[in-house]
C-alpha cells in the first residue's frame, strides 16, 4: 500500500520551526566567546577550538543523521537530536575544565546539530514537495533558520546580561525540548512501507557515483568557502567589533541584522534556483561576500558601517544552502538526499573548522583578525570560480534491468 506524501505545509511549518530553534540557538554563540573565556580564564582560543570542533562534529555526524534518516525517517533523528542538544548546552553552562567545555559545546552540540538541521530536513522536503517547487521549499526552510537567528540572539544577548551566561544556557536547553513535538509532525510513514519501491542504489553505489562526478567536487569545494566566510564572521565579529571599541548591543544588533537578510536572501535564492541556473546563483554570493568584506575593511568602523555590512551580508550569508541542496537533488535525485547533502555540508563545517580556528588561533598569535578576513576574501573568489563549471543536469545512469 503506498502512502501519500506529508502535505507541502506540513513539511515547511514544522521543517522551519525545528530549524528555526536549532539554528537560532547556534547562531548567538559568539556571544558567549568573552563571558566564558572571562570566567573561566582561557584565552580566545580554547572557546574558538571548542566551536571549531562543534562545527565538525556537526558536518562528520551529519552524514551518519542523514544515511538514518533517509533509512527510517527524520522524526527519530530529529528526536534524538534534540535530546541531545540539551544535554550538550548544560554541560557548556557547567563544564570548568577546556577538555570537557570542548566535549559538550563541541562534539555533543556537533552531533546534536547534525539530527535538527539542513541535511535531514532537506531529505524530508525533498521526499515529499514536488521537484518544480523544491528549490523554493528550500529556500523557505534555511529563511527559518535564518529568522531564528533574528528571533534568538537578541534574547539570548538579553538571557546573558540578565541573568548571567549560565542561566542562560539553561534556559536555552530547555527551548532544545521544543523541538521533540515538532519533530511529530514530520513522520513519514511511506519510508518503510510494504508496498514502497526498493531503491536503485545502495548506500556504496550512490556514494560512489557522486564522489567520480567533477559537479559534486566543485559544490563541496565551494561550501567550504561557504563555511569558513560564515562561521569566522559569525563567532568572531562580536569580539572583533569590542575590540575596536564599539559597544557590545552593536555586535548583537549587527548578529540580528544578518539573520533578518538572511530571511529575505535565503528565500530569494530558492525563489531564482526555480529559474535560473544554480551555479550562477552561487558564482554570484561568493564573489559579492568577497567584494562586500573588502568594502567594510577599507571603510571607517562605525556602528552604521557595521549594520550596512550585517545587512548586506546577510543577504548572502546562508544563501548558498538552497540553490546547493537543490543542486545536489537535481543531479543525484533523492533517494539518497539526505547523506549526500550531508557530505557537501561535510565539506561546508571543514572550512568552518578552519575559518573559526584559525580566528582565535591568529588572533592570539598576532593580536588581529587581519590575516583571516583576508583569507576570506581571497576564498570567497576561488568559490565563485570553481561553481562556473558545475553541470546541473540529472546524471544519466543504465538501467539496471538492461545489464
Amino acid at each position: 500500500m503506498q502512502h501519500k506524501p506529508l502535505s507541502l505545509s506540513q513539511v515547511l511549518i514544522c521543517g522551519a520551526a525545528i530549524v528555526t530553534l536549532s539554528m537560532g540557538i547556534r547562531h548567538g554563540f559568539g556571544l558567549w566567546l568573552q563571558p566564558i573565556t572571562q570566567a573561566q580564564g582561557w584565552g580566545r582560543q580554547e572557546f574558538a577550538l571548542a566551536m571549531a570542533i562543534q562545527n565538525l562534529s556537526w558536518g562528520f555526524m551529519g552524514i551518519f543523521a542523514g544515511m538514518v534518516a533517509d533509512k527510517f525517517g527524520a522524526f527519530r533523528v530529529i528526536t534524538v537530536g534534540a535530546v541531545i542538544y540539551g544535554i550538550g548546552l548544560l554541560g557548556m553552562a557547567w563544564a570548568t575544565d577546556p577538555w570537557v567545555f570542548t566535549l559538550f559545546t563541541g562534539v555533543i552540540i556537533g552531533t546534536a546539530q547534525a539530527g535538527t538541521t539542513y541535511a535531514v530536513i532537506y531529505g524530508v522536503i525533498g521526499r515529499n514537495v514536488p521537484p518544480e517547487r523544491r528549490s523554493w521549499a528550500m529556500g523557505i526552510a534555511a529563511a527559518a533558520g535564518s529568522f531564528g537567528q533574528f528571533l534568538m540572539v537578541p534574547v539570548e544577548g538579553l538571557l546573558i546580561s540578565q541573568m548571567g551566561w549560565q542561566t542562560a544556557l539553561v534556559i536555552l536547553a530547555a527551548a532544545a525540548m521544543l523541538i521533540i513535538p515538532l519533530a511529530w509532525g514530520l513522520r513519514e510513514p511511506a519510508l518503510n512501507a510494504p508496498g514502497q519501491a526498493q531503491r536503485e542504489q545502495t548506500i556504496a553505489q550512490a556514494l560512489k557515483e557522486a564522489f567520480q562526478y567533477p559537479s559534486f567536487q566543485l559544490l563541496m569545494a565551494g561550501y567550504f568557502v561557504c563555511g569558513f566566510q560564515v562561521v569566522f564572521i559569525g563567532v568572531h565579529m562580536p569580539s572583533y567589533l569590542k575590540d575596536h571599541g564599539l559597544a557590545p548591543q552593536v555586535a548583537s544588533y549587527a548578529l540580528a541584522l544578518i539573520g533578518l537578510f538572511n530571511v529575505f536572501g535565503t528565500y530569494i535564492a530558492g525563489t531564482l534556483g526555480q529559474k535560473m541556473a544554480k551555479k550562477n546563483i552561487l558564482a554570484f554570493i561568493y564573489a559579492a561576500r568577497s567584494v562586500a568584506i573588502v568594502l567594510f575593511l577599507l571603510a571607517p568602523l562605525t556602528p552604521t558601517s557595521v549594520y550596512i555590512f550585517s545587512g548586506v551580508m546577510g543577504l548572502l550569508w546562508l544563501s548558498t544552502v538552497p540553490p546547493t541542496n537543490a543542486a545536489v537533488a537535481q543531479i543525484f535525485g533523492i533517494s539518497h538526499l539526505s547523506m549526500l547533502s550531508g557530505f557537501i555540508f561535510f565539506s561546508h563545517q571543514i572550512g568552518s573548522f578552519m575559518g573559526v580556528w584559525l580566528g582565535g588561533y591568529l588572533y592570539d598569535k598576532t593580536g588581529s583578525y587581519d590575516i583571516v578576513w583576508y583569507l576570506a576574501i581571497a576564498l570567497g573568489m576561488f568559490a565563485a570560480l570553481v561553481n562556473l563549471p558545475v553541470r546541473e543536469s540529472p546524471i544519466q545512469r543504465p538501467t539496471p534491468h538492461t545489464a
